[in-house]
């Protein structure tokens, strides 16, 4: 099983969530083809309710813990309950930002090849 299913399932079993999304953003980063490092989770459940951000984000690594040990670079965490998403986020789910490593191996690759042109 992929991580992306797996992190996808244990959500699923563990808060039976009204809105889910699990995303590889791995090709946003300099992790190469087919990496399965950062992912993204949009979750939308009243077992959220009456608990405070942090208490979401320990609740949902506890259900990935394992797949955060030893399989995951980055996951990033966005924790609602219903009422919060469809007040404020349901058309409009919060953007990822940049990867910052990307963006310097990016720009290595493009300094390397202007010294290589430079010096032919």
């Amino acid at each position: 099983m992929s991580i992306h299913a797996s992190i996808e399932q244990k959500l699923l079993q563990a808060f039976a969530p009204v809105h889910l999304d699990v995303v590889n953003e791995s090709h946003m980063h300099s992790s190469g083809l087919g990496a399965e490092s950062h992912f993204k989770v949009v979750i939308v459940t009243p077992a959220f309710d009456g608990m405070r951000l942090l208490a979401r984000h320990r609740a949902v690594n506890a259900v990935v813990a394992e797949e955060l040990a030893i399989k995951i670079h980055a996951l990033a965490l966005h924790t609602y309950t219903p009422s919060e998403w469809y007040e404020y986020y349901a058309e409009k789910p919060p953007a990822s930002p940049k990867c910052l490593g990307a963006l310097k191996k990016e720009t290595q690759l493009k300094t390397a090849s202007s010294a290589k042109i430079a010096a032919e």
